[in-house]
């Protein structure tokens, strides 16, 4: 565990529920979707889909359709991508040190039924939410389920 984090794990030897080889991802999701659901990288800011959504409903990964994050837990950060509080639950999603920047260290997160990148966690921003950190979310990584009578707004 990182004492800068407390959800941080180094585990990469973890068994997805969801296995498929790449070319079967490559089947499955658009270039873009594979870019940063498997390779771990990051869609520009302010252009996704989600970014300013309130609709209330689940989200789910886009690669496997696990449910993610509830629009209760997702705030408007100004950051440039979804953000949320807290995961729908903590056995959702799984976290590992990512040092594929210099300087310091950052938490991945990444959906737990099948390893796909989502983005990253940060604590200590100061937002007024409930827990002190903030799930920064490719929205590409998503998969929006509005709640009955809702219409998804963009």
């Amino acid at each position: 565990m990182d004492k800068e984090h407390p959800m941080t794990t180094n585990d990469h030897d973890v068994t997805p529920e969801v296995k498929l080889t790449p070319a079967q991802w490559r089947q499955r999701l658009t270039d873009a979707e594979f870019q940063v659901l498997r390779q771990a990288g990051t869609e520009a800011p302010f252009i996704g889909e989600y970014t300013d959504t309130t609709t209330e409903g689940v989200y789910s990964c886009r690669a496997c359709g696990a449910e993610l994050f509830r629009s209760t837990e997702k705030f408007s950060s100004h950051c440039g991508w979804p953000s949320f509080f807290s995961p729908l639950a903590e056995d959702r999603v799984r976290y590992i040190t990512d040092t594929s920047l210099p300087g310091s260290p950052r938490t991945e997160v990444r959906c737990a039924a099948c390893d796909s990148h989502l983005g990253h966690v940060f604590a200590g921003e100061g937002y007024d939410t409930p827990t002190d950190l903030r799930y920064c979310i490719n929205s590409i990584c998503l998969t929006l389920e509005p709640a009955q009578g809702q219409e998804h707004d963009s």
